[in-house]
């Protein structure tokens, strides 16, 4: 059995302003929704769970998708 690199169970972040970065995301894609895109802290999984059956795509990519619109923290 081939050993799984953990990155996708890693917890996500939001932080900055989401609303920006929602507005980023529905640029991008604009089939999401604000719907789609309703964040509530804690809540990370049900936002990345929306967005994975809107786009069909898988959890790691949801993730990467919303880390490239977060605001580069130094």
């Amino acid at each position: 059995m081939e050993a799984k690199n953990n990155k996708s169970t890693e917890a996500l972040k939001i932080s900055g302003d989401w609303s920006q970065q929602a507005d980023d995301l529905k640029e991008k894609f604009p089939q999401l929704t604000d719907s789609d895109l309703k964040f509530e802290r804690g809540r990370e999984d049900d936002l990345i769970k929306r967005i994975e059956l809107r786009l069909h795509k898988k959890r790691e990519e949801v993730i990467n998708i919303i880390r490239k619109v977060q605001p580069v923290t130094t």
